[in-house]
């Protein structure tokens, strides 16, 4: 094997991707295929004999799932690079796996160009991420969503503190006034609060208490 060349094992739960991954990585220089694998089980009973510099791994699996074995990866080599794929694009498993340690996140159906593309990335700049994990990441801090209030509450909340009036919000969501006034006097009792600076002020704290349990 040449100088430099990186070794690659991968993790998938459909046994028919087998085969289009090893046309993918045929006649790379740059990246060697050393294994296509079922389970989180069967490559660290092979680990020994692969040694991957970096493992594409399914985050969802039956038994250990790729997000609970990068604990197990990274047991056997510390440097190890982890990049989670999955047909899920949601931010609870995207931030589970980052959190975990995972460099990078992929969506499937994974094509050739995305996978390397986002191989590449991983050794230019340690880590790999596409333009639509990327948007979930954003959308999901720019965008606030509180457990308490209804759907609706929230989508007023959004324009409320950016500083929309009653009309204006009205004018936003194709509802009257009066149904926007019926809404935030709902947010209020919720809140316990009477006023729209004590409101704005509340909210504030509930979305800081957000960003520090995420």
């Amino acid at each position: 094997m040449k100088k430099n060349v990186l070794k690659i094992a991968i993790i998938d739960n459909d046994g028919t991707l087998g085969g289009i991954y090893h046309q993918y990585f045929q006649g790379n220089e740059q990246y060697e295929l050393h294994g296509v694998y079922s389970s989180v089980h069967n490559l660290l009973s092979n680990f020994g004999r692969s040694h991957p510099d970096i493992v594409i791994c399914e985050a969802l699996l039956n038994g250990i799932s790729g997000i609970d074995g990068l604990e197990y990866f990274y047991r056997k080599n510390k440097d190890l690079k982890v990049l989670m794929m999955s047909q899920e694009n949601d931010f609870k498993i995207i931030k589970e796996a980052f959190k975990k340690g995972a460099s990078g996140y992929l969506i499937k159906p994974i094509t050739k160009d995305r996978l390397f593309n986002a191989l590449d990335a991983l050794g230019q700049h340690g880590i790999a991420l596409e333009l639509d994990v990327a948007k979930k990441i954003i959308d999901s801090f720019q965008t606030r969503s509180f457990d308490v209030f209804s759907k609706k509450e929230n989508e007023i909340i959004e324009l409320l503190t950016q500083g929309f009036t009653y009309k204006m919000i009205a004018d936003k969501l194709f509802v009257t006034p009066s149904a926007v006034n019926f809404h935030i006097q709902n947010i209020y009792v919720k809140l316990n609060v009477n006023s729209k600076s004590e409101a704005l002020r509340k909210l504030k704290e509930m979305e800081m208490q957000q960003l520090n349990a995420a």
